[in-house]
């Protein structure tokens, strides 16, 4: 059972106070959004933790199956540069990981997240997982993960568009699932 009231103290803590309790089951997992990344991504196959790297669409769904909750933690911002998104991304990824893993310690033991963008944790990707440089704290993507975010978000309300031009706001999602 998750006890909802600590993970929010915890996750208060760490300064989040814009996300969302959702159950697992209305994950959307689409295999559309795997030929997305296969024919439309130029990460395809050069990330470790993008596909191919990254479990087929039915063992995904397979994993969000074994949990009843997770948490949608949302973040709005206007990045201009495409470079500068990067940066941006890795922040926020990287202060997600010291969040999972205090869920973790505080008895979560399946506490695992999903970055809300492919791991941007290092500079330059090695590539393959095998040859990962940061193997502990590598993170696939929801969409990684086949997951449809656009669908998934709009069941709880949460604001996301397709963008047009690079200075208009950003709705990206990262998702902790919990059990």
């Amino acid at each position: 059972m998750v006890d909802k009231k600590s993970l929010e103290s915890l996750f208060d803590a760490h300064g989040y106070d814009n996300y969302t309790w959702m159950k697992a089951r209305d994950i959307v997992v689409s295999q559309w959004v795997r030929m997305k990344c296969m024919f439309g991504c130029g990460s395809y196959g050069t990330v470790g933790c993008c596909p191919p790297n990254t479990p087929s669409v039915d063992e995904c769904r397979r994993f969000f199956s074994e949990y009843t909750d997770c948490v949608v933690f949302h973040f709005q911002k206007s990045v201009p540069d495409p470079k500068k998104r990067w940066e941006w991304s890795r922040e926020v990824n990287t202060k997600l990981l010291k969040l999972e893993r205090d869920v973790f310690i505080s008895g979560y033991r399946k506490a695992f997240l999903l970055f809300m963008d492919e791991c941007t944790l290092c500079a330059e990707c090695a590539g393959t997982k095998l040859d990962c440089k940061n193997p502990k704290s590598a993170r696939p993507s929801s969409e990684g993960m086949a997951m449809d975010v656009f669908s998934t978000v709009r069941k709880y309300g949460l604001p996301i568009e397709v963008l047009r031009e690079y200075d208009e706001p950003m709705n990206r999602y990262a998702f902790l699932m919990i059990e």
